[in-house]
């Protein structure tokens, strides 16, 4: 008799084999028609065709051209080994487009060109009737659409006027200024849409010029569309609209409140807003303290946490997507965004650029990485610049890892972390703009970093967010945000002159308080290292400040440390020139290290060394709850005795070197 182990065993080989042969390829091409099979010899003409037939364990292969679609599929996978595979076929440039190429457009005089559509054109979306509102949007006193208008694929920018389109000035802000000059103007009625454009030399009639008229390029109509990988593709020209954390939050492309998508190896850009969102669906909340103006913000966001909770967020249902090797460049808000479902996801190798430059509109969500309680996620070897803010962590990001990311030239901050309660982990990153970090959170530790800007620190009195049971979405309790509980240690620090914020920093950006910023780490001065008595009043807890450990820092160019920490070198004989390189093969740090460099080195430390975040009390580990050891540098190598030095180069030292830092 068959041992019934053994049976189990083998019928779930059976199962499993039978699942492998029943898993197919479908193909997609330009030649071939929604009527066939789908076959190599036989293929699809669309990629939504190849949607409505594809199950777990299927691959869609596209093969090369410009498809103009709304991919929205209607099946997913059931786990990370049986999952639906959308691919480009290797080799061959697969572009997938949310707009349409425009002809028939009409001279008005002074370069300006006009095209009239019939609504019919657009289906249920007319992105030019469709006005940008949303929570912690600034219209900045006009109206702004969700379309857009391409001149040969750059994006032309949108003015309220016919007048400033015939007579065009330079838009303040914008960092392309004589680009700023191609502009647009839009009127629609219920019937027609009328578009003019300011084009100058060129003639729109034989030039390539396409408008948006899809919200979306690859993104599913339906939540729990899970287990999708899209990989290889040239992803462009969304009229998406604006993406706070209080409201459905659509991309480019995205997984739309699904599980264990993988997005890897595209390039993604001009999405009027986000490019990659990994956020909110619409069922929790949509927008309501602008529409109702009843409730604030925060209290509106907080009710959405709780309505998702009821709604089964969970690490079972929502999150744990991959986000790698992407190219992702202009969008106006977001490169990638998220409120809560991007939990125990894994968002590294990516390269963010050119966000938010044209700078019509401001608001309260813009960052080249714009995520909400991102539990245990891990960021790591990233690239970001020429972002407004290099990446933006808000609320509930306990478990959060940054690890190895560079990011320089963005123009307001490198790293905001706001109102979350940690562990929060930031090690071994390149911050290299001229405000490195804006710190409203506590509970975190900075390992390992090379800050070469200013950092700036605060705390939150009247918002109280929520903080979790360990590697868990359930809430623990609420809190507001004293400041401090933070642990600085083995960093580099150094003095960079810092030019004026420019006036977009100026104009979204809330007013800081004096001697909360620097550099170095001395606006600390003011924290214990231990915990005061306990036992202040609800009224007065907003006034203590929780303790700062700082430890094994390196201080140079004037940086100046916090006044108790300890092990310090502060070396005021000592220079560290820095500046950034763009080359063929990739992106270069150069440094000129004085001869007088102290070799100061950094300490092997683990998860015990750091404690627990006080205001959860969790300690800090690997989000499996296995322990953690910082024992690799920014390149991943190790650590050894002798060569080791601080921050995140394991082998620093004196003299001119230049090191690659970004590989094309």
């Amino acid at each position: 008799m068959m041992n019934v182990k053994v049976f189990l065993f083998l019928t779930g080989i059976s199962v499993l084999v039978s699942f492998n042969a029943l898993a197919g390829e479908y193909h997609v091409s330009l030649n071939g028609s929604d009527d066939a099979d789908g076959s190599a010899g036989h293929p699809f003409k669309t990629i939504s065709a190849a949607t409505r037939v594809a199950r777990a364990g299927d691959t869609i292969t596209v093969q090369a051209g410009t498809y103009r679609e709304w991919v929205d599929p209607s099946f997913g996978g059931t786990s990370h080994l049986n999952r639906i595979v959308y691919r480009a076929a290797e080799g061959e440039e697969v572009v997938i487009k949310g707009s349409e190429v425009v002809k028939g457009w009409k001279k008005v005089g002074n370069g300006v060109w006009k095209v009239t559509l019939d609504n019919g054109y657009f289906g249920d979306y007319n992105p030019y009737r469709e006005i940008i509102k949303a929570d912690w949007f600034r219209d900045f006193g006009r109206d702004h659409h969700t379309g857009e208008v391409y001149l040969n694929g750059k994006s032309l920018y949108e003015i309220d006027s016919l007048e400033n389109v015939l007579d065009p000035v330079p838009l303040k802000g914008a960092q392309d200024q004589e680009g700023s000059l191609h502009q647009w103007y839009c009127e629609s009625d219920s019937k027609t849409t009328t578009i003019w454009a300011n084009f100058h030399g060129s003639n729109p009639n034989r030039e390539l010029v396409e408008i948006n008229v899809r919200p979306a390029v690859f993104f599913p109509k339906k939540t729990g569309i899970d287990y999708i990988t899209v990989s290889g593709f040239t992803l462009s020209q969304a009229a998406t609209t604006w993406a706070p954390p209080t409201a459905e939050q659509t991309g480019l492309i995205g997984p739309n409140w699904s599980k264990g998508w993988i997005i890897e190896n595209n390039t993604i850009s001009h999405s009027k807003c986000t490019g990659i969102s990994l956020g909110k669906d619409r069922s929790t909340g949509q927008n309501y303290s602008s529409v109702y103006k009843k409730k604030s913000g925060h209290i509106s966001q907080l009710e959405v946490v709780f309505r998702a909770i009821r709604n089964g967020w969970s690490k079972e249902n929502i999150g744990s997507h991959i986000v790698r090797n992407n190219t992702i460049s202009h969008c106006e808000q977001t490169g990638i965004c998220g409120d809560m479902g991007a939990i125990f996801s894994q968002i590294h190798g990516n390269h963010i650029y050119d966000i938010y430059v044209k700078r019509q509109w401001g608001g309260f969500e813009m960052g080249g990485i714009k995520l909400h309680a991102p539990i245990d996620v891990l960021i790591k070897n990233n690239c970001i610049h020429n972002t407004f803010k290099g990446m933006w962590i808000d609320w509930q990001a306990q478990g959060i890892r940054i690890s190895g990311n560079l990011l320089y030239d963005n123009s307001w901050m490198d790293l905001h972390l706001e109102v979350s309660h940690g562990p929060h982990i930031i090690d071994n990153n390149c911050f290299l703009s001229d405000l490195n970090l804006w710190n409203i959170a506590v509970g975190s530790a900075y390992i390992n970093n090379l800050f070469t800007g200013q950092i700036c620190e605060g705390g939150e009195s009247e918002r109280f967010t929520p903080y979790h049971y360990p590697h868990s979405t359930k809430v623990a309790g609420i809190m507001t945000l004293q400041s401090g509980d933070d642990r600085y240690i083995n960093n580099i620090f150094t003095k960079t002159p810092a030019p004026p914020y420019d006036i977009f920093e100026n104009a979204n950006r809330w007013k800081r308080k004096e001697g909360t910023m620097d550099y170095g780490l001395d606006m600390y001065d003011i924290h214990p290292t231990v915990m005061p008595e306990t036992g202040f009043p609800i009224s007065e807890m907003s006034k203590v400040k929780l303790p700062v450990i700082a430890d094994n820092n390196l201080y140079l160019n004037g940086a100046v440390p916090y006044k108790n920490g300890v092990n310090e070198i502060v070396d005021r004989n000592s220079d560290l020139n820095i500046r950034i390189e763009v080359q063929a093969d990739g992106i270069y740090l150069f440094l000129e290290v004085s001869d007088v460099f102290p070799n100061m080195e950094s300490k092997i430390i683990n998860g015990f060394d750091l404690g627990e975040a006080m205001v959860p009390g969790v300690i800090f580990e690997n989000s499996d709850g296995t322990s953690i050891l910082f024992n690799k540098d920014y390149f991943n190598k190790c650590r050894e005795d002798g060569s080791n030095s601080v921050g995140p180069f394991r082998d620093l030292s004196s003299g001119e070197q230049s090191i690659k830092v970004w590989n094309k």
